[in-house]
């Protein structure tokens, strides 16, 4: 029975954590398209950061309404929401409509540059709310289904699946290019087929289509999983809630889960007041500042344009898309440290390392940079492993964990909201940065914007390893929130 709960629990897992894995992999296509973008676009550095960072303004969108689409209609139709907006986008980028090549006969629709540029800004924007909404619900739903004890590496699955995604786009660019060779990018007007059109002479299409069949393969996956038994219990469906709840923990784990949600429901009432509650002060800000300390580090920025930052130094397009392969599978690897590790030495103090870690790297790249060197790839490595096994999935872990059943969906949206907005900024201002203070400036920035957060979570974040949600809910009421 344990080890039919524990694949019941792994299977649904999964599916929720593709929405994740499109995040990741919607970050990393687009740092292959950037070049071919830019060429056909004839786009100046701000356009460029406009248009990469435009899928991280819908997420912020994603983020503002995931919080009472969550809270109202569950987490599951939270997520089928997310999937069509994800499907929507991966469709719409690959088909922005055509004002290059053989116009006699298009592929596709046929507009002016202008108009083709603003389609696909909006088709990545749609895109970016089903992510942000991905980013808030995943999370909850998944805390909200799994034992105290495997919570944190279970939530940590959302983390590995956006590094999975990351790794598998640079891999999928690579492949592409290289299949491609020096006909890549190269517009004539002459037809060679519509998979010509799509992989070569504008291969950023292609690239961008990719994304399509997984898309698909997350919202039909959807209709399979069940809702999330807390929120069907504080809904008044209890006898659902626990049917399921058997499933995942076991009969007597279930029931003694359901007394504890009935229990602290009683004291509970919904919306944004209760975040301002005196014994909520504390965890609502950990769920604002945290999110974004994780961004200012500059991730974003890093995987959004990897090609290009590497490219800066190694000068090489092709060596620099074999670099962010490997700044894919650093990511990937480490990830899985974090899973290992997170119920044996806890989210604080792995987050701590991790973070001053990642400080140290970013000092490294910067000063790498500045001294004209070609070995920036072995800091920049070093910041992205760093990243992976603290800030990448411990911070999904906490914000998850830290607050009320009922107001969840609300608080976590706006934990996610802060990072999303944060990371927004990062990949707007990363390519003007990179022109104007350089990419030693850039980085010694983003190291500099580290320092703070080591002290932050020192001071202000707790360990909240093998507890139940109820438990860490009631330490705030009680004020018991030492290490």
């Amino acid at each position: 029975m344990k080890t039919n709960t524990s694949f019941y629990v792994y299977g649904i897992s999964f599916v929720s954590t593709i929405g994740g894995f499109l995040f990741g992999y919607d970050t990393a296509i687009i740092s292959g398209c950037n070049t071919f973008l830019e060429a056909q676009y004839n786009l100046s550095p701000s356009m460029l950061g406009w248009v990469v960072s435009s899928a991280l303004l819908g997420t912020i969108l994603g983020c503002i309404i995931s919080g009472s689409i969550t809270d109202k209609f569950g987490r599951k139709n939270a997520l089928i929401v997310a999937a069509i907006c994800l499907l929507i986008s991966a469709f719409g980028s690959m088909l922005p409509p055509q004002f290059l090549g053989d116009l006699n006969n298009t592929y596709w629709l046929s507009s002016s540059s202008n108009d083709s540029f603003i389609f696909l800004v909006v088709v990545r924007i749609i895109g970016g709310i089903g992510v942000g909404i991905t980013s808030v619900v995943a999370p909850i739903y998944i805390s909200e289904l799994t034992l105290p004890e495997k919570r944190g590496k279970m939530v940590s699955l959302y983390q590995l699946s956006i590094t999975l995604g990351i790794l598998l786009a640079f891999l999928v660019d690579w492949m592409v290019l290289n299949n491609a060779g020096e006909s890549a990018g190269v517009i004539t007007q002459e037809s060679g087929g519509f998979w010509n059109w799509l992989f070569v002479q504008e291969i950023w299409r292609g690239m961008f289509g990719t994304e399509i069949p997984i898309a698909l393969l997350f919202l039909v996956l959807l209709f399979f999983v069940p809702k999330s038994p807390r929120w069907l219990a504080v809904n008044g469906k209890v006898d659902k809630a626990h049917d399921i709840m058997v499933k995942t923990m076991g009969e007597s784990m279930a029931q003694s889960q359901i007394a504890e949600i009935k229990a602290v429901a009683k004291s509970e009432s919904q919306g944004f007041k209760d975040l301002l509650k005196p014994y909520l002060r504390r965890p609502f800000l950990i769920g604002i500042l945290l999110p974004m300390f994780s961004h200012l580090s500059g991730i974003a920025a890093i995987m959004y344009f990897a090609p290009n930052i590497l490219n800066e130094s190694i000068k090489s397009v092709e060596s620099s898309f074999l670099g962010a392969v490997l700044v894919g599978l650093v990511n990937s690897i480490f990830t899985f440290v974090a899973i290992m590790n997170i119920e044996r030495y806890g989210r604080r103090k792995l987050l701590l390392i991790g973070v001053i870690g990642a400080a140290i790297s970013l000092f490294g790249v910067g000063t790498l940079f500045a001294v004209g060197s070609s070995l920036v790839i072995i800091p920049l490595l070093m910041y992205v492993a760093c990243f992976a096994f603290s800030y990448g999935p411990i911070v999904w872990v906490i914000i998850s964990e830290i607050f009320p059943t009922k107001i969840r969906g609300l608080a976590v949206s706006i934990g996610s909201l802060s990072l999303m907005v944060t990371g927004f900024f990062i990949t707007l201002t990363n390519p003007v940065f990179i022109e104007t203070i350089k990419p030693s400036g850039t980085f010694f920035l983003y190291g500099a914007l580290t320092l703070p957060a080591i002290w932050f979570i020192w001071k202000f974040v707790p360990e909240t390893k093998g507890k139940t949600l109820e438990e860490i809910e009631m330490s705030w009421k009680k004020g018991n929130t030492k290490d």
